[in-house]
């Protein structure tokens, strides 16, 4: 393990602790907001950067040995506030029980100790890092020292590197100390040369590089008043410098050896938590590995479900070892409410009539976690779970969609319950993954649902501060409801036609193997990229654009570029295509449909993507590849239910342009979807001048790609890869459009500076995505983190306006008491099972509804048709 020192300012941290958080105490009426915002930063270095050694420096006294040049040296401090002063002996006791060691020493500060410290780890070739809220420590920034300053509060950091200190002031680490020279430090009464700040300092300094080399050649400073206060001030400046500079040769009998760090000693913490009664820091610590040690609640085992009393509970918990509800038997479910918890297994729950009662009562309002898993789980033993008000998987998904776990105890930490213990630690992983002793994992699911209603608060409350209720509410709960019907209904297939199908695509995987072997010239395995790169890298000297650890990459990316060099490559890629069509589709959807009933059912993922769409799998049906005729032709393998029944496709038309138009408030972009222009063609005139009978083929295959590409973020680079030509042209191209639609500028100019701002984006609907890399100092990170900031604003209003359409749509079905029903979703489009009878009725309410699902400045269009199966349907 590479070795690496943490050094931390002990004083400044406790300091920006003590005033970043209001004034704490316990029952006791110690203070304790200093510890605490100390402990809170503790954690996060320790996780963060994981170190081997580690190091806090206390100053020892008033008095230091820079007194002795100026005796006035931090005499405008404010004297510390006893409330403050009261916890650094708490704060020590902190260390001790992290075991981490702290250090001071009469006459010197904390800085100078940080300075000789961090120097010696350098020679011995440790990587460091420094934390305080002093940015005088930044002079200690080197290739192997990086000092981290507190921004707000103590857990935003900024991190200094030489790189960013000369991206922030244009100087190196050690002319920080020239700056300080020059400009002064109020807060340590350093005075400086009066009148010059920082701009000024900065100017100089780039100029003449040190104070000394400026008093040198103070006659060639431009600026007479300028000029006289550095003659006047000289002896200020040079003390100045020498007060600002960190001693770096401390006479310290410190080795690294007695700086290792080897943990935390967690009896002693979880004792000091709880005499200053930090009670969310005492649960962090009862996470164990011991299945024994699960958070201790009160609960009770039920057999005998009949003589329990379900009236007083409003949480229930639904327990399966296996992800895909749809065929995993249930291990247990607790429910909670008013302090008491009842566990029943699976099939004793499932057998109860008073449990059946309850969890149907649609007055009864319940918590649950993922409703869509918990109702398809107890549908399949005969109960109709209603009045299902809160779900905590789905609130943590909208409140922070970055951090969407599945496992209970990780959504649980995320809002405050660290006392939940993970699923891994009950039960294993992987093939060790087993049911413990009934008592273990009975306890560990009643302590779930024993936590819901806390969550519950919890989660509300945040979704509130976001201004998110109406989302979870009137969207993603009732859409969860919907999906659980779509799952259970399923899909039929035909798998007679697939059987067939894959028949086809055997034989026509034997004729490409002999056309390209014929290409190549000799017989090699298609499928190994080993054999595969020789061929067309070697033998046919195609060049080689990638290459990889075992040879020649042949990657999909790496073949498109290839396409137009040799007829071979496109068969290559075709090959490919067909042959996961083969093994994922006509097998895949052969395994997983019910022989029964010949249904597939896929899992729609609902809390998955940042963007709000949803995804699905086992089987993913979003994914059919449908470039090539055959990935097209799968579509045939789904069918109605019924023969006397269509599969009935309605599709959004360009909905993210037309949202666009509306976030952008282009005219032309609004004007274009108002007239029903073809937005392509409609974007070509514009972008080439000319009118719409001079409109080529190449222009409009042009200004589709610059069109979509806009809402994807798109780089001048990727849009030259899509359309095939140079980088050049594709910026000009990209140029030409944005000066042709302006408030598509200004919306990517405006929503990039407010992601900055803010950290995040919203949706229409105020669905949230927050964008830590839009301010990273890595270009990549930082581009990608701007296109995300564009593009995700468009994606998510579209994702939530479809789910909008599939909440009104069901509503409407029902209202009207049609037959139809919504099997499917497949980005902007929705599939039905619609009786022959009523396809009039559909084509009338399906594209009404859809179109009137969210009201923006350009009308939403939907193209709809129905045939004997999905494929006839488009």
């Amino acid at each position: 393990m590479d070795k690496k020192l943490v050094l931390i300012d002990g004083n400044s941290i406790a300091y920006r602790a003590f005033f970043a958080l209001p004034l704490l105490s316990n029952s006791k009426g110690i203070h304790t907001n200093a510890v605490y915002g100390f402990a809170m930063m503790l954690n996060k270095m320790l996780q963060d950067e994981q170190p081997t050694h580690i190091l806090v420096a206390f100053d020892a006294g008033k008095t230091t040995f820079r007194h002795e040049t100026f005796q006035e040296y931090k005499g405008t401090r404010q004297k510390t506030p006893p409330e403050l002063s009261e916890q650094f002996s708490y704060v020590r006791e902190l260390l001790k029980a992290y075991g981490i060691p702290y250090f001071e020493l009469e006459n010197y500060e904390a800085d100078d100790i940080i300075g000789t410290l961090s120097l010696q780890a350098e020679n011995e070739e440790f990587a460091v890092k420094v934390y305080s809220g002093d940015k005088d420590l930044t002079q200690l920034a080197t290739g192997q020292t990086t000092v981290c300053i507190t921004r707000k509060g103590i857990t935003d950091i900024e991190e200094y590197t030489p790189d960013h200190i000369l991206d922030k002031y244009g100087l190196t680490p050690l002319q920080i100390i020239d700056m300080k020279g020059l400009m002064g430090d109020a807060s340590d009464n350093i005075p400086g040369v009066p009148g010059i700040g920082e701009k000024t300092a900065i100017k100089l300094l780039k100029q003449y590089d040190s104070v000394e080399h400026l008093l040198e050649s103070v006659e060639q400073v431009s600026g007479a008043k300028l000029k006289e206060k550095l003659i006047e001030h000289k002896n200020k400046a040079l003390m100045s410098k020498q007060l600002a500079t960190i001693l770096r040769t401390v006479p310290l009998e410190l080795t690294m050896d007695r700086l290792v760090y080897n943990g935390p000693n967690e009896d002693e913490l979880y004792d000091l938590y709880r005499d200053l009664e930090f009670k969310t820091l005492m649960e962090g610590l009862q996470r164990t590995s011991d299945p024994d040690e699960i958070a201790d609640i009160l609960f009770s085992i039920v057999e005998k479900p009949e003589q329990a009393h379900f009236e007083q509970a409003d949480a229930v918990y639904v327990e399966m070892l296996d992800v895909n509800y749809h065929k995993a038997p249930i291990t247990g479910i607790a429910v909670s409410g008013e302090g008491k918890t009842i566990f029943m297994r699976g099939e004793t729950a499932a057998a109860s009539e008073e449990f059946k009662k309850w969890a149907e009562n649609s007055s009864i309002r319940k918590t649950v976690f993922d409703a869509k898993r918990t109702i398809i789980a107890l549908r399949r033993h005969g109960i109709e779970l209603a009045g299902v008000d809160f779900d905590v998987f789905l609130a943590s998904y909208l409140i922070n969609p970055s951090e969407s776990p599945e496992d209970f105890a990780a959504v649980a930490k995320l809002h405050g319950e660290t006392g939940i213990a993970p699923d891994e630690t009950v039960y294993g992983k992987g093939a060790k993954k087993a049911l413990p002793q009934e008592e273990v994992y009975a306890k560990h699911i009643s302590a779930k649902a024993e936590a819901l209603s806390r969550l519950d608060d919890t989660c509300r409350r945040e979704l509130t501060e976001n201004s998110q209720n109406e989302l979870f509410d009137e969207l993603e709960l009732p859409l969860a409801l919907i999906l659980a019907d779509m799952e259970s209904e399923g899909v039929r297939i035909d798998t007679a036609r697939l059987h067939e199908m894959g028949s086809e695509l055997k034989k026509r995987l034997a004729e490409m193997e002999q056309t390209i072997h014929g290409l190549a010239g000799t017989e090699f395995n298609i499928n190994s990229p080993k054999q595969l790169g020789v061929i067309l890298f070697e033998k046919l000297g195609l060049p080689p654009l990638k290459k990889t650890k075992t040879g020649y990459s042949t990657s999909a990316d790496v073949l498109e570029k290839l396409a137009s060099s040799h007829e071979i490559v496109r068969y290559i890629l075709d090959y490919r295509q067909i042959g996961k069509l083969q093994s994922t589709y006509i097998e895949g959807l052969l395994k997983v449909a019910d022989p029964d009933t010949r249904k597939v059912h896929t899992r729609f993922n609902q809390a998955l993507t940042q963007t709000g769409r949803l995804s699905s799998t086992d089987p993913n049906l979003q994914n059919i590849p449908i470039r090539l005729e055959e990935g097209r032709k799968i579509r045939q393998a789904f069918v109605p239910e019924k023969s006397d029944s269509v599969m009935f496709a309605a599709d959004y038309s360009q909905i993210e342009l037309r949202v666009l138009a509306h976030i952008s408030r282009d005219e032309k972009l609004i004007e274009a979807f108002k007239q029903g222009l073809d937005i392509h063609t409609a974007t070509a005139m514009e972008v080439f001048h000319v009118d719409e009978d001079g409109v080529t083929s190449n222009m409009r295959r042009q200004a589709k790609a610059v069109n979509f590409g806009i809402v994807y973020g798109i780089s001048d680079y990727g849009l030259s890869q899509s359309l095939g030509i140079t980088r050049k042209e594709a910026a000009e191209f990209i140029d030409r459009y944005l000066n042709t639609y302006p408030g598509v500028k200004e919306y990517m100019d405006t929503i990039v500076r407010d992601a900055k701002e803010k950290g995040y984006v919203t949706t229409l609907l105020n669905r949230r995505r927050y964008i830590p890399e839009i301010t990273s100092r890595n270009f990549n990170l930082r581009s990608f983190g701007e296109r995300t900031a564009m593009n995700t604003p468009i994606q998510g209003s579209a994702a939530d306006i479809i789910k909008k359409a599939m909440i009104d749509v069901a509503d409407r079905l029902e209202r009207e008491q049609l037959a139809s029903k919504l099997l499917l979703q497949v980005h902007d489009e929705l599939i039905f099972d619609v009786p022959k009878e009523e396809i009039d009725q559909m084509e009338r309410i399906v594209p009404d509804v859809m179109e009137h699902a969210f009201e923006l400045d350009v009308p939403l269009k939907v193209e709809y048709s129905f045939g004997p199966t999905w494929y006839d349907a488009k």
